[in-house]
Parts: structure tokens; sequence; C-alpha cells
């Protein structure tokens, strides 16, 4: 039963990257598992329940990942490195899950769709923190903590949109100059000083 779920998941996973969200039905996901209609709500109980479990699970498994980076590094440029580096490195070798998750939030109820962003906020507070500590001991210029959090985000996350597994740069060779080129921003950059047009 556990490989049918999968199964269903991971044939949803494909069909909302390839389709989206709202133009797969219940019927293409039966048909692409090999099942029934009828045996897709004994594991999930809609088509959104299970754009729900994929979006947490996906979530989930990019906070573990930034966790288990973060215990690597010693020093906060270290641990900012290994945040960037392995934020990019999930969101190109997960790249049908993560662009399902920034493209289809709408999909989601209320209730499921404050959840995942609740987990996502949370996510955010840890670059936040590794900012705010890199700022506050001298690694880091002195920058808006949230508002570059969210530009370091955003640029790493945008892989999962354009990303080609055969394309011309490794999935590391990628990671390399993400992290280089927000680490020089943040060592060297200082969003306090007004530019002119």
């Amino acid at each position: 039963m556990a490989d049918r779920k999968a199964t269903i998941k991971s044939v949803s996973i494909d069909l909302f990257f390839k389709k989206g969200y709202f133009a797969t039905s219940i019927s293409d996901i039966a048909g692409g598992s090999g099942i029934q209609k009828a045996s897709i709500y004994y594991h999930y109980a809609s088509k959104e329940d299970l754009l729900f479990h994929i979006l947490k699970s996906t979530m989930d498994d990019l906070t573990t990942t930034l966790k288990q980076c973060l215990a690597k590094g010693t020093g906060t440029e270290q641990r900012m490195r290994a945040a960037v580096r392995g934020h990019v490195r999930f969101h190109l070798e997960r790249q049908k899950e993560n662009f399902i998750a920034n493209s289809e939030l709408r999909g989601l109820t209320a209730e499921h769709y404050r959840s995942i962003t609740q987990k996502r906020d949370e996510y955010e507070l840890i670059f936040q923190d590794l900012i705010r500590q890199g700022a506050e001991q001298g690694v880091f210029a002195d920058v808006d903590v949230k508002i570059l959090s969210y530009a370091i985000l955003t640029l790493c996350t945008a892989g999962a949109t354009w990303y080609k597994p055969n394309g011309r740069l490794t999935v590391d060779e990628i990671a390399d100059i993400y992290e280089n080129f927000i680490i020089s921003g943040l060592k060297q950059g200082n969003l306090n000083t007004p530019a002119s047009c």
C-alpha cells in the first residue's frame, strides 16, 4: 500500500509539473498510476489533499536539508555558504517538486495555505538569523536582514524554473556560482547607501 501511495504521489508530481495542478484531473493521475479513480481516495482525500502532501513533504525535506548543511559549518560565513549551497542543490535536484511548490500554492485551501506559509516563514527565519549574526560579527555588511533574506532565497529558488539536467553546467558548478556571488554581496554590499539613477 505504501508503494501505491508513493506511485500516486510520483505520478502527480510529474503531471502537476508538466500540465499544472488545475489542468490535471484525478482521472489523469489514476491512469498514470495504473489504478481506478476510487483507489486514489483511499490514500488521499482529494486532489487538493494530494497537492498539500507534496508541498508539505517538500518543505519538510528542504528544512531538514538546511539543518544538516548548517551542522557541517563552523563559522558564520561557512554556515551561510553551506546554507546557500544546500538550498540551490535541493531546488535543482528536486526541480519538479520545487517548481510546483512555487507555482501551485493557489490550489490549496486557506488552512493548508497557512500551514505551508508558516513552514516557509520558519525556514526564512533561519537565513535571517544567519545574516543577522554575520552583520553583528562584522563578517557581513550591515543590511536589512529581512529584505536580503527574501532576495537570497528568491535568487536561489529560481533555478527550479530554468535548470536543465543535461545543460551546460552541473548542479555543483551552479551552486558554486550562487554561493560565491551571495557571499561576495553579503561581505561587500551596503544596502543602506542610496544609489542614484
